[in-house]
């Protein structure tokens, strides 16, 4: 079963890893954010050796991206990002894993301080609707 794990953040000034940026993180004690760091890549390395982690990626800022939007029968091209968003998409991994009860083990893993995972079932091919 193929899920997307969506990391979605609001760091101010935005980089990567979007922690960095965070209140909530920075205001861990240095060897806290250290260890946390530590145990997600070896957490990555492990998924990477068996096969659950696909992929994923770091995405730009925010304002970066571009809209586009079907209006008046064509489509309609904007700057990003929506301008009610406080928290935007800044990352997302691809899993594949036997079960959701996994990808949910693996999911609240990635979750840290100032910051929203979500975890969501891919479709097809072998999402949930397989």
């Amino acid at each position: 079963m193929k899920y997307v794990i969506m990391i979605h953040s609001n760091p101010q000034p935005w980089g990567h890893p979007t922690s960095d940026y965070l209140p909530d993180y920075q205001d861990l004690p240095e060897e806290q954010r250290a260890r946390m760091n530590a145990e997600f890549e070896t957490m990555l390395g492990e998924l990477q050796r068996n096969g659950e982690l696909l992929g994923g990626e770091a995405l730009g800022a925010p304002e970066s991206s571009r809209l586009y939007r079907w209006s008046d029968g064509k489509p309609l091209v904007t700057d990003g990002p929506y301008a009610e968003a406080k928290e935007h998409l800044a990352g997302f991994f691809l899993i594949d894993v036997d079960s959701q009860e996994r990808a949910e083990e693996i999911a609240e893993r990635f979750s840290g301080p100032g910051e929203t995972v979500e975890l969501r079932p891919a479709m097809w091919p072998g999402g949930s609707d397989q």
